[in-house]
């Protein structure tokens, strides 16, 4: 099982990396931004056909292939397995509970619902069908159609439903097995090693070599393109704020001090920087939602809260298996729901590693049911407490429903100004809202830093074979790459078909996580830990020693 140690360069300017895939790695970004970046239109006409071909031609498989890791991570929760640690069987916890769903909330949903939050079910709720497709086919094939309460209440569901089970699934099935095949298997901790009950050995071969250089490549553009649209929704608070210019400069700029902080914080691990920063963004976004529940409609909102979740339990399953095939409703569904699964799989490797790394010494029960159920009940929360505040502003709008301002800016696809818009109505105080509206955005920086730094980690992580606490060298480079290719595609125009790109490069790796689902529970089944052990009462020639005393 040592056999990746002798991968790991000794001596040179490698010395802790595999040599060959750093090489490798480097290549491939440097390609693909310069192939990118020189023509921006013709990368995207490449990268856009490609993905449409995805959404339009396996949206059924993506679909059957969410509702396949649902269902085998509701098996394992419930499984004999559930007791089993992952590491040793005396090995416990690194991190306490509460620094723990902070840092897998910061890694896998803190930017994207700051940046979504507000515009996603707005979207939904809206009716006016700007792109020459239903806004919510789920709402208009329940007849659904006027702007009111019940339609926001279909705008919810929808929105839990890409941002709930099914998505966490994902994150799930990769961390689980990382965590299980490097902890208690002694295996590297990188994404080849949930190949090995499939593969064997050979993942210490070209195949390992293409799985780990695949999931460097949806980490590191994976950031790249949240750090551009973070940027962009920085930039517009800052316009909001202080009437600073929202353009490429303030964008560049912004992306270049975020990269700083976060490989400072990279190289300080997770135990210092990454966790206090996670905890501090837990903290301030409390103060955020405070504000907004209690600065808006608290009861209605509290009992939009509990409806919502309820409606989204009852219809979580048969939304899982729904594909449309009428025209504007597959169209609707090939930009939503196959963009978000494709999303959620592209950042797979780099979220369910980050999720390994901080889960050593819990049980799979433990792990499974905090890291499927806390998450997305936060996020659920935030999504509510945010989408229906602005929901209830255009319900309750005194021009009529739908004139409160925030549909239009997202009709108009201003998605990043569409929180501040929200923000600046929730009360009458102007520089309660101002002070809120500066908070907002100070969140999206902690928030990408998170996201950064852990990505950092993740990508030394794999190219050193799974050393948790890889050269800090190699995480001052990779952490600062980050950043150079978000800013150079930024200048380049080219942030949306890198984006297309991250999203067409989540087929293969979504082959491999079904493949991890079947590895994860063929390696249980045959481990030999996992079997109950025997009766205490029974001897082992079989007799039952009570009755021997009995008798």
């Amino acid at each position: 099982m040592s056999m990746h140690k002798n991968l790991v360069a000794q001596t040179g300017i490698f010395k802790g990396l595999h040599s060959g895939m750093g090489l490798a790695a480097k290549a491939m970004v440097l390609v693909f931004v310069v192939f990118t970046a020189l023509n921006v239109k013709f990368a995207n006409s490449i990268y856009a056909a490609i993905r449409g071909w995805i959404e339009s031609a396996l949206n059924w498989y993506y679909i059957s292939a969410l509702v396949i890791l649902l269902f085998v991570c509701l098996y394992l929760m419930m499984s004999k397995f559930g007791r089993l640690r992952l590491g040793d069987d005396d090995s416990r916890p690194e991190f306490s509970n509460f620094s723990w769903f902070a840092m897998l909330f910061s890694a896998g949903v803190g930017i994207g619902i700051l940046f979504f939050g507000i515009a996603e079910p707005i979207f939904y709720f809206d009716n006016s069908q700007p792109w020459k497709y239903p806004n919510n086919p789920f709402a208009d094939l329940a007849g659904l159609t006027a702007m009111d309460e019940q339609r926001a209440v279909a705008a919810m569901r929808v929105t839990y439903f890409h941002w709930g089970f099914h998505a966490w699934a994902v994150y799930v099935i990769v961390g689980l097995c990382l965590a299980y095949f490097g902890f208690r298997k002694k295996l590297p901790l990188t994404l080849r090693s949930a190949l090995y009950p499939v593969i064997g050995d050979r993942i210490y071969g070209p195949i390992g070599h293409a799985v780990d250089l695949l999931a460097v490549f949806g980490t590191v553009f994976g950031v790249a393109t949240s750090l551009g649209l973070g940027a962009s929704q920085m930039a517009a608070g800052l316009n909001h704020l202080f009437g600073v210019d929202p353009g490429i400069v303030t964008q560049v700029i912004l992306i270049g001090l975020i990269s700083v902080v976060a490989t400072f914080s990279a190289v300080s691990g997770v135990g210092n920087g990454i966790r206090i920063i996670s905890e501090w963004n837990i903290w301030l976004s409390i103060v955020l939602l405070a504000f907004f529940l209690f600065g808006g409609p608290f009861k209605w909102l509290m009992g939009f809260f509990v409806t919502t979740a309820g409606d989204y339990l009852w219809n979580a399953i048969p939304m899982g298996f729904q594909t449309f095939n009428s025209e504007g409703a597959a169209a609707w569904q090939s930009g939503w729901t196959i963009f978000y699964w494709g999303w959620w799989i592209s950042w797979a490797p780099f979220v369910g590693m980050f999720i390994a790394r901080i889960s050593r010494g819990r049980t799979i029960r433990e792990f499974l049911v905090g890291v499927m159920f806390v998450p997305t009940s936060l996020a659920f929360f935030w999504l509510c407490i945010f989408g229906g505040t602005a929901m209830y502003m255009e319900l309750n709008a005194t021009g009529g429903v739908g004139t409160a301002g925030i549909v239009e800016m997202v009709r108009n696809w201003n998605l990043p100004s569409a929180l501040y818009g929200t923000i600046s109505q929730v009360t009458g105080l102007g520089w309660l809202n101002w002070i809120m509206a500066a908070l907002a955005t100070f969140l999206l920086a902690t928030w990408f830093i998170t996201s950064s730094d852990s990505g950092t980690l993740v990508i030394t992580t794999m190219l050193s074979m799974g050393d948790d606490n890889p050269p800090q060298r190699f995480r001052i480079v990779w952490g600062l790459g980050e950043g150079f290719v978000a800013a150079v595609l930024l200048l380049a125009g080219g942030l949306a078909a890198l984006q297309t790109a991250s999203i067409a490069a989540a087929l293969p790796v979504s082959f491999i996580l079904l493949l991890m689902a079947y590895g994860i529970i063929k390696s249980l089944h045959e481990d030999p830990s996992a079997v109950p052990a025997p009766d205490a009462e029974t001897a082992p020639d079989g007799t039952r020693i009570a009755q021997e005393l009995r008798a």
